[in-house]
């Protein structure tokens, strides 16, 4: 099942299923201050308007940013507002976006309006010792051949699996649609910060993975894979996996892994005319993960800051990794350095940099791009890349 693009009824009806969550969920003097603080942004009514006007139709393509080269008209707006609201916005106020009573109704309600009643794949809900998750499967009847562990991002602070529902569901129907008999995905839903620092979110990874052994049976059927700071628990996961005795038993065949925050904290991530990730926000969620400046020199916080070849070849799974990220994102410079190390290493790694794209567009893309070829594009990447490294059976 894969469906259309977002439409403004969408976005309306996105709207309709916030506003009672804001007001349920956010404390009222917090949402108070929020949209005092966030004043500045009804004169984008008049900078908005004008900054895109400005860059899209007034000064010469030459000069404009990679991502507005390439952009439709709506997906430049869109990318904008993500742009102010991921700089200014409470991560309290973010975390209601992505939550469960907002993302999942929204679904099934793009599921209606495109006439499926019901999912054709099917997903539940998995409690596990100090975590939870979704289970997605073609055949929940029927075991598995392949599942993807996936980590959602959004900077530690926000996110939900339920928000990336769609998105999986999706992935599911390409490896299927690939040949593999009875594919599924494992979604993990970690404790964000600020209600748990680490080691809770790797603990709860770490869960989630021996979930999924425990099912599968064998690791070389597992590719483990997530986005932004999703990638970053799923390259943690690895590294301590190497830390274990039997680690050759325990490593997955495959990581396919899109835009991952490798470092929690560098000087190397810099704001981008495109991207509409801000650094500084960046680094505040990184510290309240860490829980101590000192931790963010750990490798099993911030995976880009251990530079020990011999630790992340153990840690490589047994093909590698597949990385699709942006040319233009924030995370860029620290995510080709950590490449380079991998490869001096020994370790397979297969990149594709999408020239101009933002961070995570893969995902994005899903939502915000015309055709099905253009939505579809990171995950078929995807699908090819986890298809070269584990067999259909």
């Amino acid at each position: 099942m894969i469906l259309d693009q977002i439409s403004y009824l969408d976005c309306l009806v996105f709207l309709f299923f916030l506003a009672p969550q804001l007001l349920l969920r956010v404390n009222i003097f917090e949402l108070l201050v929020c949209i005092f603080q966030t004043l500045p942004f009804f004169q984008l009514v008049i900078q908005l308007p004008y900054g895109f006007i400005r860059e899209r139709y007034l000064i010469p393509k030459r000069s404009r940013s990679p991502f507005v080269k390439q952009a439709s008209p709506f997906q430049d707006f869109v990318i904008r507002c993500v742009r102010y609201a991921f700089a200014h916005f409470s991560p309290k106020i973010g975390r209601v976006f992505f939550s469960k009573p907002v993302a999942l109704p929204f679904l099934r309600f793009r599921m209606l309006r495109q006439g499926y009643l019901t999912s054709p794949i099917k997903w539940r809900e998995i409690n596990l010792k100090n975590t939870h998750g979704v289970w997605i499967m073609i055949d929940p009847y029927d075991p598995p051949d392949i599942v993807i562990y996936h980590c959602h991002g959004g900077g530690l602070a926000m996110g939900s699996c339920y928000f990336y529902l769609e998105f999986l569901i999706a992935w599911v129907s390409l490896l299927k649609e690939a040949g593999y008999r009875n594919p599924a995905i494992f979604s993990l839903e970690y404790t964000l910060v600020p209600d748990a620092v680490y080691p809770a979110q790797l603990e709860q990874t770490v869960t989630g993975y021996e979930y999924v052994r425990k099912i599968v049976g064998d690791p070389s059927r597992i590719c483990v894979g997530g986005d932004s700071a999703g990638a970053t628990l799923i390259l943690s996961l690895l590294l301590h996996i190497a830390k274990q005795p039997d680690y050759e038993n325990q490593r997955p065949r495959y990581a396919a892994l899109v835009s991952p925050w490798t470092t929690l904290f560098s000087t190397q991530n810099h704001n981008t005319a495109s991207d509409f990730l801000d650094a500084n926000r960046l680094h505040m969620y990184g510290r309240q993960y860490a829980g101590s400046e000192e931790k963010l020199e750990d490798p099993l916080v911030s995976p880009g800051v251990c530079k020990d070849g011999t630790w992340w070849a153990k840690a490589s799974p047994s093909k590698g990794y597949g990385i699709l990220y942006g040319s233009e994102e924030v995370f860029a410079p620290e995510l080709r350095s950590l490449i380079a190390l991998w490869r001096k290493n020994g370790c397979s790694v297969n990149v594709r940099e999408e020239p101009g794209a933002v961070h995570a567009w893969p995902v994005a893309s899903m939502f915000l791009c015309d055709t099905q070829a253009e939505r579809q594009k990171g995950l078929r990447d995807l699908v090819k890349m986890i298809k070269q490294a584990i067999e259909i059976q």
